[in-house]
């Protein structure tokens, strides 16, 4: 049996490791839940009715503030990251 075959075989038929997938869905799940959660609860969002609500008011939103840290999440904590999980891998 060649050796470089099967270390190729190898590498094409295992499976991505679970983590950095997880990592990258956590922030896009998150953005997902607080949308689906501002459709189920629209009278949260101030925004659509914002008579006798002061500013403080439209711009902390529950629903709104979860689909702020999931995009935060994705965009600034997730690259990061993923970038110590590649360079720990890296050096296994």
């Amino acid at each position: 049996m060649n050796s470089q075959v099967a270390t190729r075989l190898e590498e094409r038929t295992a499976r991505p490791p679970l983590r950095p997938l997880a990592i990258q869905a956590l922030g896009a799940v998150t953005v997902l839940v607080g949308l689906v959660w501002a459709l189920i609860q629209p009278y949260r969002v101030t925004l659509l009715h914002p008579y006798g609500k002061g500013v403080w008011d439209l711009l902390v939103e529950p629903p709104l503030l979860v689909v702020v840290v999931g995009l935060l999440f994705a965009l600034l904590v997730a690259p990061g990251l993923l970038r110590d999980l590649e360079a720990d891998a890296a050096t296994r």
